[in-house]
């Protein structure tokens, strides 16, 4: 054991460090504002991040522990830990996947795809009909992991159809996962981390961010920057030529990689669930008018999704789709944020923040440690986990509003292209067997361009956009 932390430096640092805090906090006279409960917290929270940071553990193991040690310490208390299970946006999230398996087994998507794409006569066109069409995917296929699996036999039919033009193949291998990371702002279900935000948030707070508000907030957002991207990504990894050539790409290319027909007239199970699932994403938006919640209309469109009658898919089948354990993972992260908040810890954490920082300087470190925390934390929910209550607590003494600033930064760290282990979407197109597609070295090009770009649009949309829409910097 000794001999593989040697061999690990960024376990080894990840360890001194936790082990260095918990010494801290273990002696009495240290942090006189803190009380026993809140050491314990910190003292959690820190050897969780360390893990989460410098091992190989699973994410969701770590946050159960610590969860648990939370629980056994008496600093949460056990309806406290299972109680977050049952949290409306867990069975959000829940429903949503199977929504997305009926919608996966109708093969909408190819149609989808073949109306779009099949429209380009340019290279540019094709980089943005592209775009629009993963974008409109963050409405039907929760998880950015999902919409990369979902979007991966497109890519495969376009690549086929661009053989012989081997940049354009790399540059839409690096578009899809880049579109799909940036675009899942879109929608409260695009991603888990949006979900955690949400739940801090109201626990922190008692602000609720429903369905349609992160709707009107984040879908601008999302088509900035992903349009934005798709320029980049264009830029950076084409040249004058490439670009210059027409591009036409049939449906019958399409459907050499789809099992199912992407022409022709539309069978009544894809018509029942073209029909469903606009009826759920327009209740979900106009919620303000029905009050019924979100949970409840996703609850009701699973269940006619997996009905013997009007259903397309199974219900134990739709079941195994759902990540059963990015849920374990939020319901502990929910956890953790309730004791930090609860036990007084994130508030004197945050206890230091200069008194003279102007709300928008707070908001441009907000958004620049949530841009630059995937180098540390690759998993996108627990940078949520770690950043969001610190965020939260931190506003109310700089005098922002809290929700701006949780938005800010869960937009941010949306931001996760420089290696390719920095995001499951990044890797999977990473490696294609039998398919050119880009090497850590576009990576990094494309992040030097990306990364201050996408950092300057969630700060002027904090800033500038979201007061315009009912999220002022201040309160």
């Amino acid at each position: 054991m000794l001999d593989d932390v040697s061999l690990n430096p960024r376990l080894t640092a990840a360890l001194c460090v936790a082990l260095s805090l918990c010494a801290l906090l273990a002696v009495p006279g240290n942090f006189p504002g803190l009380s026993g409960d809140a050491r314990l917290t910190l003292a959690v929270f820190a050897l969780a991040t360390c893990a989460w940071i410098g091992t190989p553990v699973d994410d969701t193991y770590i946050a159960l522990g610590a969860g648990l040690a939370l629980t056994v310490t008496g600093v949460i208390s056990s309806d406290t830990l299972f109680g977050t299970l049952g949290d409306s946006t867990v069975w959000l999230l829940i429903c949503a996947f199977v929504l997305a398996a009926a919608v996966t087994r109708t093969g909408l998507a190819g149609r989808a795809a073949a109306f779009l794409v099949g429209g380009a006569r340019t290279v540019r066109q094709l980089t943005h009909l592209t775009t629009a069409a993963l974008v409109v995917t963050a409405f039907a296929v929760p998880a950015t992991s999902g919409r990369a699996a979902l979007a991966l036999p497109v890519f495969l039919a376009l690549a086929k159809a661009l053989a012989d033009r081997k940049r354009l193949v790399v540059m839409l291998a690096l578009l899809f996962p880049t579109v799909i990371l940036l675009s899942a702002v879109a929608t409260l279900i695009g991603a888990g981390a949006h979900l955690i935000t949400v739940s801090v948030l109201w626990e922190a707070t008692g602000d609720r961010v429903g369905f349609t508000q992160w709707l009107l907030l984040g879908l601008p957002l999302a088509v900035a920057s992903s349009h934005l991207a798709a320029e980049a990504v264009l830029l950076t990894t084409t040249r004058r030529a490439d670009r210059g050539g027409p591009v036409h790409i049939t449906a019958e290319e399409i459907q050499r990689h789809s099992d199912r027909p992407v022409t022709g007239p539309w069978t009544q199970a894809e018509k029942r669930c073209a029909l469903l699932l606009a009826t759920v994403v327009a209740l979900w938006c106009s919620e303000p008018l029905h009050r019924v919640p979100p949970a409840v209309v996703a609850l009701i469109g699973a269940v006619v999704a997996a009905s013997p009658a009007l259903g397309t898919v199974r219900l134990k089948d739709a079941l195994r789709t759902v990540p059963w354990s990015l849920l374990l993972f939020m319901a502990a992260t929910m956890a953790m944020g309730v004791a930090l908040a609860e036990s007084g810890a994130a508030k004197w954490l945050v206890g230091g923040v200069p008194s003279g920082i102007t709300p928008v300087m707070f908001l441009g470190v907000v958004v620049a440690v949530g841009t630059a925390a995937h180098l540390v934390l690759q998993s996108r929910s627990a940078r949520s986990s770690v950043l969001v209550p610190l965020v939260v607590a931190a506003a109310a003494g700089a005098g922002v509003n809290p929700v701006a600033a949780a938005l800010a930064s869960t937009a941010a760290a949306g931001f996760c292209h420089t290696l390719p282990a920095s995001a499951k979407p990044v890797t999977l197109f990473a490696e294609i067997p039998g398919t050119p597609t880009y090497t850590p070295r576009d990576l990094l090009r494309l992040s030097a361009v990306l990364a201050p770009l996408t950092a300057a649009l969630v700060l002027l949309f904090a800033v500038a956009v979201w007061p315009l829409l009912g999220v002022p910097v201040t309160r």
